[in-house]
């Protein structure tokens, strides 16, 4: 098949959008829809939401059951040596980082969903393994390999989010299935609470409650996997809605100007996503953003636990950071979709994470309630990322380029949570200072840089308003252009 493009010259089928020959048969055959937009919206919903929440509500708790398992016996069952907690978290960046470009890669060749779904069902296997661990080696493997597997989550469904989605709506439909990570850790907490709790009522089992943890959530992964198989979606047009509605959900995102995919590597793209300065910037933000994010996920039992709580006590207290996380990501996706503002949302999420680590580094020991609350306001700065992954999705157009731009976003997040948790060394225990003094300084530059992001967004878009309205041929939004190619595109905030 082919069609025109921008210069009049035929173009192939692998040279332009997924949706682009289903609406030039449209525009062929005359066809109208009579469809309820706004109940279409609602089972596109229904559709996806529950299993991209799922997923990512597993990825999330699967990767941070390790954190509720330093206080519920796993460091002195393996006999861990001193500083081997945080590399675990490192070992399982390292892999995350290392697999992130061929995740990407794998995406852009094969069905979305059913790429995604076998990596749920390989990591919940994983997960499972981890209760037969009886030293310290083993675990590092499978912190590797669940890295591996987990790399595909955040990229597969942010793709999808963008296929589906108009881009006023992407921003809170990115905080639906990110408040996974709020939610998860709430009933992580909450299980291991029991968990432990029946372990004291039987100290001789055999098998230890961390062990159990590690063998539910692997099962329950495995069962979600392959949910994801079966039920989601690769994509619109492969979906499971009514010819006339591929056709509507299509041209409502028409608008986006990003398409839906294409399964063809171009190298042109990808060459212009290093050259673009958006790029660099983003890239910078999301480091800066994760080096507090990667050492409170990993360590946040631990810091509540040595303000002088018990076990039993630090599960619970880990229910308000729990909280914190849930209203941040609600009120900054629902900032961002309302008054494209995703700049100013993430400065707004990061200050009270800034505040919260100043706390914690300058509070008198004995005062536990103000360190508990610096502990609490740092939970807002993981609500930043869905702000960004929505950012990508709105602002990055041609598949190659929003494929490749995924992976480097995903890269400079493990980078981050590389370096978050080495900031924790044992010689600093129990109050670890410089850690909380890295955060609030990396956080000041994470500001700065977002700052310096809008304001190159604002002057780009000056400069094409400036343009005018530039002549294009009919469907381009679907010819696969990039947002550097198409002059008509305008970036948002």
């Amino acid at each position: 098949m082919a069609g025109k493009g921008l210069d009049g010259t035929v173009q192939d089928a692998k040279d332009v959008d997924e949706a682009f020959y289903a609406i030039e048969t449209q525009a062929d055959t005359g066809e109208t829809t009579n469809v309820d937009e706004h109940g279409l919206l609602r089972r596109i919903d229904f559709t996806l939401m529950p299993l991209m929440f799922g997923c990512y509500f597993l990825q999330y708790s699967d990767k941070t059951l390790i954190n509720y398992a330093a206080v519920m016996g796993l460091i002195e069952d393996t006999n861990m040596p001193d500083n081997s907690f945080s590399h675990l978290a490192i070992a399982f960046y390292c892999s995350f980082l290392v697999f992130e470009p061929v995740q990407a890669f794998c995406f852009q060749r094969f069905p979305i969903a059913k790429w995604l779904g076998g990596n749920v069902i390989c990591w919940g296997v994983v997960l499972c393994m981890n209760c037969v661990c009886k030293s310290y080696a083993p675990l590092v493997v499978l912190r590797v390999l669940l890295g591996v597997f987990e790399s595909a989550t955040a990229p597969g469904l942010n793709l999808m989010t963008t296929m589906w989605y108009k881009r006023s709506e992407q921003a809170m439909r990115t905080g639906y299935w990110y408040q996974g990570t709020s939610i998860g850790p709430a009933i992580s907490s909450l299980i291991a609470y029991g968990f432990v709790h029946w372990a004291a009522a039987d100290p001789d089992a055999k098998f230890k409650p961390w062990q159990t943890l590690f063998l539910l959530y692997g099962l329950v992964t495995i069962v979600v996997g392959m949910f994801v198989l079966v039920f989601l979606p690769d994509n619109p047009i492969k979906s499971r809605f009514t010819h006339d509605e591929k056709i509507v959900i299509v041209e409502r995102i028409r608008e986006n100007q990003t398409g839906i995919e294409n399964k063809h590597f171009k190298w042109p793209q990808f060459k212009e996503t290093l050259a673009d300065p958006k790029t660099w910037l983003l890239s910078l933000i999301v480091i800066s953003t994760n080096v507090p994010n990667g050492a409170v996920s990993s360590f946040s039992s631990i810091i509540i636990e040595n303000f002088g709580y018990d076990q039993y006590q630090t599960l619970l207290l880990n229910l308000p950071g729990a909280a914190v996380a849930f209203v941040s990501v609600l009120l900054g996706t629902w900032w961002a979709g309302r008054y494209n503002g995703r700049g100013i949302a993430i400065i707004a999420l990061v200050i009270p994470t800034l505040l919260g680590g100043a706390l914690m580094a300058w509070l008198p020991q004995d005062n536990k309630a103000g360190l508990l609350v610096g502990n609490y306001l740092t939970n807002t700065v993981g609500s930043t990322l869905p702000l960004i992954y929505s950012w990508i999705g709105a602002n990055y157009s041609g598949h190659t380029k929003k494929v490749t731009m995924n992976a480097i976003v995903l890269m400079s997040f493990c980078v981050g949570n590389v370096i978050g948790p080495e900031t924790f060394q044992a010689k600093d225990a129990p109050q670890y200072i410089p850690a909380k003094i890295t955060i609030v300084a990396v956080l000041g530059v994470a500001i700065v840089l977002t700052l310096a992001l809008d304001t190159l967004l604002i002057r780009d878009n000056k400069a094409r308003a400036r343009d005018g309205i530039v002549d294009m041929p009919a469907n381009y939004e679907f010819m696969d252009l990039t947002d550097k190619e198409n002059r008509n595109f305008r970036y948002l905030l």
